[in-house]
């Protein structure tokens, strides 16, 4: 496993981890508004990170590869619901929450990012990890 896929993996876990924190916490807690805010910061920088170093490598196999094109664009589509979702729920609930609705939204919320992750790791880490292998680490 590249190094990059393992820093990306770590991420994953640290942001999964404080979501399911949140709501062992309360939402409406300190401690609660402390990991929103961290998990926020974390995605951003985590998101950020993938656009900078893994999907460009990704995108420039891409031209020669028309699997890995259209699995491309059906995971930024993807992502931008994903992203929206997330959005979503930080500014509703960056001040807190309680009850039937944010339990649902809550729900909603890491049900999306849990199955984001589990597919970029299962699919879009494991093909970048096949293209830095065939490149002998370098690309």
């Amino acid at each position: 496993m590249s190094e990059l896929v393992e820093e990306l993996k770590m991420e994953h876990t640290f942001i999964t981890e404080n979501v399911r924190n949140i709501k062992n916490v309360g939402i409406t807690s300190q401690e609660g508004q402390d990991i929103l805010l961290s998990v926020k910061n974390a995605l951003l920088a985590h998101l950020e990170k993938e656009d900078k170093l893994l999907y460009p490598v990704l995108r420039k196999e891409a031209e020669n590869n028309e699997t890995l094109k259209q699995t491309l664009e059906l995971f930024a589509s993807d992502m931008k619901d994903v992203s929206e979702a997330a959005s979503a729920f930080f500014e509703k609930y960056s001040t807190g929450g309680s009850g039937m609705t944010f339990a649902k939204d809550f729900g909603r919320f890491v049900s999306a990012l849990s199955q984001r992750i589990g597919r970029e790791e299962r699919i879009i880490y494991v093909r970048y990890d096949e293209l830095i292998d065939g490149n002998d680490g370098e690309l």
